[in-house]
């Protein structure tokens, strides 16, 4: 019998036990949690990919979101990131296999396990247990049944066939897009098996089944391709030689180890560290390198090409520019040279820089050319290792022979021949019908956000000659850069449409121009647009009357009434979420906007603004998220502003100081090189900045160097709960932009 001495010692001591363990360092992936942003606000929700860094076999569960708690299937890869996927895998109990791919499989969430490496569900009513561990250019299923046999299905979810040989070797070939992807698989058991390719939809299905009720698990292990078959084949024996499901695993561990450690952070919440990793994690997601054993296949001039190089794919630059391009500047420089260079294979191979450069094909999404804008910044942060000359070919031949119409490609147009004489994108008024007719019919114009865009990509390609020593060029293009002050109205201190006379059109900023306010502006209104000037901000302040005027139209989009109710607004604006007033947080246009205060007299607002944006919109649930998150286009902006640094210009070499979210942050170079910012004091209530210094020497501006990044720089902070406002108020980076 125990004495109550033993026993609470004993109590005591588990006591301690537990809290030593609470307290044990944990690995920077256990904080990571694909489910974050599961459910969209109001457009896509996140998806638990499961991948190696940057490669080509994506797997998710297909459901809706994470709500739904049916998966409909599990795919072999993607075709491109939020573009459909490939070659689909079911498990099924027993070997009746009629009508049972529309069979809905329900599991259990809190049974789910999501790991960037690693995915398993049990699947509750059939009590099915899987699993899934990808490799670069392969992957593996595991599944577990209940006995009494069971089956797998397999179906191309484009227009494909499935051949079976030997009972035990799946191929697969499906056509999407004008190309193909192939599968070569194996099982890791002789079973039954058989194909049924069918003429109504074109899709190829097969099927395994086992009726030996004490075998109860399965393995299913394959390559996949966009070259053949064979070299689909090649892929699997190179990456998954063996059966070993925990050893693929623990390959897939260790890859996402190496990315996520180079970033290590002290302090900040339990909640903060999971939003942060989490975020950190999505933007490995793309773009992805496709060259599979010394030769890759371009969709841009459909040829397979040897190199030894990687070709990198599946980007959305208008998305990406801003800030995840700029992060794998800082983290993986070489690998981003290399991504470039990709851009400017992709030039040469079709004749055009792609705007979206997706798997199989370019997509002429969204409006701009800004990859000008990443070979620029890429260039003047030492990033050097590309055909600079290609790639500078391509950027002007697209400023100058390519048209701006947004989700379009080709030639130039007549709109297009107004803008190089006129200086702006014209616009029709409310109720004039369409007469240009390479205009898309949902798309429109976007004149405003046409303008201001090419405005910042010619200010680039201006940049990129001066840096080649194109006088000639850098004397052309440079004044263009200057078009974005022809909409501006003074009126009202924002961006605003003209008519091919050069009249003003007469509109409700915040709500007119149709569907996300497409006949003038993208996605989001007037009064995100005001701010589209990040090459020279500067002269923006100059058009809206100084310093003050600036930060006042600066307080005021952040308090400004949307106008209408917001069921109506967001029946117009769908993609302007996470507001804050008229400041759209789920929108990459708005990332810049808050760090705009530090070229104010009060730079304490973007500590403020910044803080309580974070923590407002980017919760560690299932709606952290507040808009769409492209694949790393939206989490790299959280991975910065946590950080406490910002780059608000890319093409200019430096950096803006927010807010940091933990006491310290260190960050390994790829250069043996460690750069660290210290926030003493940091917390949810110590925000604001009260001293600063880098590398020991007082900072007289909120800035500091991609240089001194790179060279192992240190940023020391001291945070206080209240607002220093005398730091930097009288600060003038100017200069950055002359």
């Amino acid at each position: 019998m125990n004495t109550p001495t033993k026993s609470i010692f004993g109590i005591l001591m588990l006591t301690i036990l537990a809290i030593s363990c609470q307290n044990e360092k944990t690995s920077n992936i256990d904080n990571i949690d694909p489910d974050i942003g599961g459910v969209g606000f109001l457009l896509q929700p996140t998806r638990p990919t499961i991948q190696l860094p940057n490669q080509m076999v994506r797997m998710y569960p297909i459901r809706k979101d994470y709500i739904d708690d049916q998966i409909s299937w599990f795919p072999m890869s993607t075709v491109s990131h939020r573009n459909g996927e490939l070659f689909g895998v079911k498990p099924i109990n027993g070997t009746d296999k009629d009508d049972k791919w529309n069979y809905k499989l329900a599991y259990d969430h809190d049974l789910e396990i999501k790991k960037p490496w690693y995915y398993s569900a049990w699947l509750v009513e059939d009590e099915i247990q899987v699993e899934y561990t990808p490799g670069a250019k392969s992957g593996m299923f595991r599944f577990t049944f209940n006995g009494g046999g069971y089956s797998l299905l397999f179906k191309t979810l484009q227009s494909g066939t499935f051949s079976i040989k030997d009972n035990q070797i799946l191929e697969g070939v499906e056509m999407f897009h004008g190309m193909q992807a192939y599968v070569y698989g194996i099982w890791d058991q002789t079973v039954e098996s058989g194909t049924e390719n069918t003429s109504t939809d074109k899709t190829g299905m097969a099927w395994i089944s086992n009726t030996n009720s004490t075998q109860k698990s399965i393995s299913f292990k394959y390559g996949f391709s966009f070259i053949s078959v064979e070299q689909a084949k090649e892929n699997l024996e190179k990456e998954i030689p063996a059966w070993g499901f925990d050893a693929l695993k623990a390959t897939g561990q260790q890859a996402w180890e190496s990315k996520i450690n180079q970033i290590n952070v002290k302090g900040g919440t339990e909640a903060q560290r999971r939003t942060f990793y989490t975020s950190l994690y999505r933007t490995y997601e793309r773009m992805i390198d496709i060259n599979e054993g010394g030769k890759y296949f371009s969709a841009y001039d459909h040829t397979i090409h040897e190199s030894k190089e990687p070709f990198y794919v599946d980007d959305w630059v208008w998305d990406t520019y801003l800030a995840h391009h700029p992060l794998r500047m800082i983290l993986h420089p070489d690998q981003e040279a290399e991504m470039l260079q990709s851009y400017a294979l992709m030039y040469q191979q079709s004749g055009w820089l792609p705007q979206f450069p997706l798997t199989f094909g370019d997509n002429p999404a969204m409006n701009g050319f800004h990859s000008s804008i990443v070979f620029l910044d890429a260039w003047r942060k030492g990033i050097r290792n590309f055909d600079q000359e290609l790639a500078y070919e391509g950027m002007r031949k697209n400023a100058t022979a390519a048209t701006m119409l947004p989700w379009r490609n080709g030639p130039n147009c007549s709109l297009d021949s107004f803008y190089y004489e006129h200086g702006f994108y014209p616009a029709l008024h409310p109720d004039e019908i369409e007469t240009v007719a390479q205009v898309h019919s949902f798309e429109k114009r976007q004149s405003v956000a046409i303008t201001l865009g090419h405005s910042f990509d010619d200010w680039a390609l201006a940049q990129m000659a001066k840096e080649l020593g194109k006088e000639n060029d850098y004397a052309f293009f440079l004044p263009k850069a200057k078009n974005y002050q022809n909409l501006y109205q003074p009126a009202n201190g924002l961006m605003m449409p003209k008519d091919e006379k050069g009249e003003w059109i007469d509109i409700d900023p915040k709500f007119d121009g149709g569907m996300g306010g497409r006949d003038y502006y993208d996605e989001n209104n007037a009064y995100t647009y005001a701010w589209q000037v990040q090459h020279d901000v500067p002269g923006l302040i100059n058009l809206m009357g100084g310093r003050t005027a600036f930060e006042q139209n600066l307080d005021q989009l952040f308090r400004e009434d949307l106008g209408h109710n917001k069921y109506q607004f967001w029946a117009k604006f769908p993609d302007a979420t996470g507001l804050v007033g008229q400041f759209s947080m789920g929108n990459e246009p708005s990332f810049h906007i808050p760090y705009l205060y530090n070229f104010t007299d009060s730079p304490w607002k973007t500590q403020k603004q910044i803080r309580f944006l974070l923590d407002v919109w980017y919760k560690d649930n299932i709606f952290g998220i507040p808009g769409d998150e492209d694949g790393g286009g939206m989490t790299s902006f959280v991975v910065f502003s946590m950080m406490g640094f910002y780059p608000i210009t890319p093409g200019i070499p430096w950096y803006t100081v927010g807010s940091p979210t933990f006491e310290e942050v260190t960050i390994n170079l790829s250069n043996d090189k460690i750069f660290n910012v210290i926030a003493e004091g940091a917390s949810p209530v110590n925000k604001y900045i009260q001293s600063a210094e880098f590398n020991g020497k007082v900072m007289e501006i909120p800035w500091f160097s991609h240089d001194d990044l790179m060279a192992g720089g240190t940023l020391n902070l001291v945070m206080g709960p209240k607002p220093n406002k005398e730091l930097w108020k009288d600060a003038d980076p100017g200069f950055l932009y002359k």
